[in-house]
């Protein structure tokens, strides 16, 4: 209905002009008493030229329409793959969103540029105060109340230094994924390693059942889940227990926690969304189960929480085929 209200409108002023003619000849006949039968075959047959004339005019437009609505599809990823003019008006769009186009090219360009340096900046200073971080813990490694409480606090440190980094990569199109076959238990142990000391401080128990199982996944991001699930865990705990199992397919960290408000579960993924116990704590910074999930998508990997309040929270990676792979 649109094409042809379009077809109406472009071609009103032909039709108008037809109409006009038709009906000044039919006067002039009926004023000088002229045989006016020829009259009506030749308007007849002038009114089916017209809309055989509209009808073609119609079907063009319709393709032409497909080929818009195509290029309307395509247009953000190939701007110039645009439908051929078929007048001087289209061809005057035609260079504006080719100019259009290449103003939008040279600022995607400058942006990738300006967030590879971003990123080659931040991974650089990742890694060199990594550096001081390693000479302090090599110097509090003695076994007193103060180097512990140090080392933890240097720990938390390291783990936010390290969020910087994987907030940056996750922001952008690049992931640099590796997809290899790991042990599920290593990876698990590896980070349950990392936050032991935290373990140890808080006197909580660990519950942790071998899955003996292997995963097909990116090892740096499915880390970076697990530490992070970890880590709430640890930090939401005052006693009590963290626990991971699998359940069928279901890899489940779990602890004996503070919980989450109701109100807060359905935000708790936003990007710098604290709530309750992050207003009250004032020790959470918003992004830690923001990057979490973000890793979770990009491995196509379901992460869901279940959780009460004074009870504890339950956090679920569901590692189903292809990602998960039973030995």
């Amino acid at each position: 209905m649109k094409i042809l209200r379009e077809i109406l409108r472009k071609n009103r002023a032909a039709i108008l002009l037809c109409f006009l003619i038709n009906a000044f000849q039919l006067a002039v006949f009926l004023l000088y008493n002229i045989m006016t039968e020829p009259l009506l075959y030749a308007s007849v047959i002038s009114l089916f030229f017209l809309a055989g004339v509209l009808t073609a005019d119609y079907c063009r437009e319709r393709i032409r329409s497909g080929e818009r609505q195509r290029a309307v599809s395509s247009v953000a990823n190939d701007w110039k793959s645009l439908p051929e003019s078929h007048s001087l008006a289209e061809e005057d769009y035609h260079r504006i969103i080719e100019a259009l186009g290449c103003r939008l090219d040279e600022w995607q360009n400058d942006y990738e540029a300006q967030r590879q340096e971003q990123l080659d900046y931040y991974t650089a200073w990742v890694h060199q105060i990594k550096t001081p971080i390693a000479v302090m813990k090599l110097k509090l490694a003695g076994d007193s109340p103060e180097n512990r409480l140090l080392l933890n606090e240097l720990l938390r440190i390291e783990q936010y230094v390290d969020m910087v980094l994987q907030y940056i990569r996750l922001s952008g199109e690049s992931n640099d994924l590796v997809i290899r076959e790991y042990a599920l238990d290593e990876l698990i142990r590896e980070c349950v390693r990392k936050f032991a000391p935290l373990f140890v401080e808080k006197r909580l128990k660990l519950d942790f059942t071998p899955t003996e199982r292997t995963v097909v996944t990116d090892k740096k991001w499915l880390g970076c889940i697990l530490e992070q699930l970890i880590s709430n865990a640890v930090k939401y705990t005052p006693s009590g227990a963290v626990a991971i199992a699998m359940e069928g397919g279901v890899l489940t960290i779990s602890d004996t926690g503070i919980g989450i408000a109701p109100e807060d579960i359905p935000r708790i993924f936003e990007r710098g969304y604290t709530g309750v116990n992050g207003r009250i704590g004032q020790k959470s910074s918003g992004l830690g189960l923001y990057l979490a999930k973000k890793a979770a998508d990009l491995l196509a990997i379901p992460l869901t929480v279940e959780s009460t309040v004074g009870e504890g929270s339950r956090f679920m990676l569901r590692l189903n085929d292809p990602v998960f792979v039973g030995r």
